[in-house]
């Protein structure tokens, strides 16, 4: 790279993003020195991305920044933590100061909502990828896993499905820039929002808890098995944006799509009576959808009938299924 990595660092990334406490040393050094205070957990994730895999090759930097923060972040929301620091390890074709300013900028900006400091990570020269690992706090006592889900509770999920599948579609059909609902959806898919506020809220009061990056019955799936449970849904509650419907989505980017980075979660029938207060608190819409129960899998029922769901949805290794 013309300007050295040193300089790439100093001039994109080191002061991108405000401090906060905590951060003993950030940027600049062979390791970040981190300070939690006792008695919390550090909650810890680590995402990456490649561009034509996990984003369209030709999406705006400041969106792919954005995202990569975001989907960290959707796994701190999914544990009940409250995210505060992160490492970018950033591999790109070339220096290109423009896209790498707009990158930093889209990144800054989210990490600046919800008081994120980035303390470190590493550039390289190669094929376009973005790994994020992103550090929080979380009480012992409000963790937040996908075990623990009991037959009887209710199976809810934020926000609405199939936005983002269905905003792929569009990105990767037009013939010219997209307005109105498709590019509201193709917004959902480059730009998600982490429900950092719903997993605090839900934190102590959830039985169990998952971000939907995969696909709700993949995802759904790892809860219910990690929780040796069971449940029904019914697809006609599958909450769904009025540009989904605009755009015709249809039941299959609800279920097995991906991306949409929501909360899948189940409360318990006494916690039930909390949803409004939640939904409120949270600042997003929660949809109750099912209902666990003992038996495994998980199955549709509409209209008196009942089918198995089959786990689909996008998996690294088995492909988009």
């Amino acid at each position: 790279m013309s300007g050295g990595e040193e300089e790439l660092i100093r001039t994109h990334f080191r002061g991108a993003t405000a401090s906060r406490d905590g951060v003993w040393l950030g940027i600049g050094d062979d390791a970040a020195l981190l300070r939690s205070p006792a008695p919390d957990l550090v909650a810890a994730s680590c995402d990456t991305l490649i561009g034509g895999v996990h984003f369209p090759a030709d999406a705006p930097a400041d969106a792919i920044g954005h995202r990569a923060l975001a989907v960290n972040l959707s796994d701190m929301a999914a544990v009940g933590a409250a995210p505060a620091w992160a490492l970018l390890s950033l591999t790109v074709p070339e220096e290109d100061p423009d896209w790498l300013r707009s990158f930093s900028r889209g990144f800054a900006a989210l990490a600046d909502r919800y008081g994120v400091a980035l303390v470190g990570g590493d550039t390289t020269r190669g094929p376009l990828s973005i790994t994020v690992t992103a550090l929080g706090r979380v009480a012992e006592e409000g963790v937040l896993c996908r075990g623990g889900a009991q037959p009887g509770d209710g199976v809810w999920v934020t926000g609405t499905l199939g936005d983002a599948a269905l905003g792929l579609a569009c990105w990767c059909e037009r013939s010219h820039p997209l307005a109105g609902d498709a590019a509201w959806l193709a917004a959902r898919l480059l730009r998600p929002e982490p429900r950092i506020e719903a997993g605090r809220m839900l934190a102590g009061v959830a039985s169990a808890a998952i971000d939907l990056s995969d696909g709700l019955a993949l995802d759904l799936s790892r809860l219910l098995e990690a929780s040796g449970v069971g449940a029904v849904i019914d697809p006609e509650r599958l909450p769904a944006s009025a540009s989904f419907r605009a755009e015709g989505g249809e039941s299959h980017h609800a279920l097995h799509g991906g991306d949409d980075y929501e909360l899948c979660f189940t409360l318990p029938p006494a916690a039930e009576a909390r949803a409004e207060e939640l939904e409120r608190a949270a600042g997003v819409a929660m949809t109750r959808i099912g209902t666990v129960d003992e038996r495994a899998g998980l199955r549709g029922r509409s209209g008196g009938s009942t089918w198995s769901v089959e786990p689909k949805g996008y998996d690294h290794f088995g492909g988009a299924s």
